[in-house]
């Protein structure tokens, strides 16, 4: 019901306060919010949703080919590809189905192309095709010399992350919850519910779900939990120029590895270009910066997938940080004597399994205690579309005649018009930062970087922003 980010926290209790706002907390606010009976608190440290790995996403909607066949995560992956896929269809969240292409340099990988094939069977994926190498380079030509063939995954989708985390956070506000930013928990309590010291005050809670990300090993230790232990595992990646755009067809995939599924070259929603990501295991969860030879070690990886793209322009270079804990499965586990349940290990196949992993946990909730009353379905949601495959409101003359706003352009490298920043502004859960305002409206994500329309873009946020 509201959204606040300083003054002291409600005195009453919440029925369920879930700390961790990215997508899989977003998502599992929002699916207790169907419930009109639930108080729900849903708690984050930083000062918007999707601050933390759901931001730096690499942006597929995965099928699950590739999960290990009866792993929870396999289970969940598959569930929340179905559910977003139809989720993002009702809200207008932009999603492109191109399809990925495993492709093997070298004779090891292309022999374990034909066991690939087979374990996506197992995970209800059927229509993998193996390619030979005439085939993918018919569909691929820019392909860099000597792929021996791949296996192409037709499901394989892009989505936009960002709009499907504030999605789920604007229909859990709507229906009822509240969400606290600037809210870092920095101790609990477990003794008739959970007590939250935070940065703001106490708050108290019934139930309690710890969907911390890279901190969720730190809250499950202060309830007497052990059970793993988070290594932050940075991603580096490129962002390339929407002129790279047509060298790309596909996800270009590589054969995966313990590490995971490595340096992958993608087209993007939003018309560019992705490259990466590196996969480093750090000891600091707040390294997400990037490096030298990060970039350099993408750029000769790039070089040899795509050579062509390597002639394009960088438009930004940025750093996400995973939840790796040393097992290739979530770590979703109830603790049934303290009303409490952990969502740890949430790799970069979340953002598809978010509202299956919402779904389950409040299965996991409601068996242990949580009485959560009769069901009533969020209202329709229409998201803003940040997609270039969709019609852009610069784009429709409908829109413009009915308000002239959206045919004035202040960003002219993402094409945002005036109208999208002020409903940005006056939406449900606003920016409260020029960078929420950016994965808000593209506004500043462009070739330029907001060098020409920062100023005009940091005046209209000033004076729209809500304190």
């Amino acid at each position: 019901m509201t959204v606040t980010a300083d003054g002291p926290l409600p005195p009453a209790p919440y029925d369920v306060a879930i700390v961790g706002a990215g997508v899989v907390g977003c998502a599992i606010a929002r699916e207790l919010a169907r419930h009109p009976r639930l108080r729900i608190a849903l708690v984050e440290a930083q000062d918007d949703v999707g601050q933390g790995t759901s931001k730096a996403n690499t942006a597929i909607l995965h099928t699950g080919f590739d999960a290990t066949p009866g792993t929870l995560e396999a289970r969940l992956v598959r569930d929340g590809h179905a559910r977003l896929a139809a989720y993002a269809a009702e809200t207008g969240i932009p999603v492109e189905r191109v399809g990925a292409l495993l492709v093997a340099w070298d004779e090891e990988q292309l022999a374990a192309l034909p066991r690939l094939a087979e374990k996506a069977e197992r995970n209800a994926c059927p229509d993998t095709v193996l390619l030979g190498p005439g085939e993918l380079y018919a569909r691929e030509p820019h392909l860099g010399p000597g792929a021996l063939g791949a296996l192409h995954v037709p499901g394989e989708s892009i989505i936009c992350p960002w709009t499907t985390t504030l999605a789920y956070a604007t229909q859990a506000v709507r229906a009822g919850a509240d969400l606290h930013l600037n809210t870092a928990v920095q101790h609990v309590t477990a003794a008739d519910g959970h007590l939250l010291t935070t940065s703001r005050g106490t708050l108290r809670a019934r139930h309690l779900v710890n969907a911390a990300g890279l901190h969720a090993d730190t809250l499950d230790r202060a309830l007497g939990h052990e059970d793993f232990t988070v290594t932050p595992r940075r991603g580096q990646l490129l962002v390339y120029d929407k002129l790279a755009r047509p060298l790309v067809r596909h996800i270009l995939l590589p054969v995966p590895t313990a590490l995971g599924k490595g340096v992958l070259v993608a087209p993007t929603v939003y018309g560019n270009v992705l490259l990466g990501p590196t996969a480093e295991d750090l000891d600091d969860k707040r390294a997400t910066g990037s490096t030298a030879d990060g970039t350099a070690a993408l750029r000769d990886r790039g070089r040899h997938i795509l050579p062509a793209l390597l002639e394009e322009e960088v438009t930004a270079v940025y750093a996400g940080l995973r939840a790796a804990t040393g097992q290739e499965d979530y770590r979703i586990t109830a603790h049934p004597g303290q009303a409490y349940v952990t969502v740890g290990g949430i790799r970069s196949t979340g953002l598809t399994a978010s509202l299956a992993i919402a779904a389950h946990v409040t299965g996991l909730l409601v068996e242990n205690g949580l009485d959560p009353g009769p069901v009533r379905e969020p209202e329709p949601l229409t998201m803003p579309n940040l997609g270039e495959s969709f019609p852009r409101p610069y784009q429709r003359p409908d829109l413009i005649a009915a308000d002239p706003e959206y045919g004035t352009l202040v960003c002219h490298c993402e094409r945002v018009s005036r109208g999208e920043i002020r409903d940005a502004l006056a939406s449900t859960v606003p920016p409260r930062s020029l960078d929420g305002l950016r994965r808000r409206t593209r506004a500043r994500a462009g070739r330029c970087q907001g060098f020409h329309c920062g100023a005009a873009v940091r005046e209209l946020f000033e004076r729209g922003a809500r304190p």
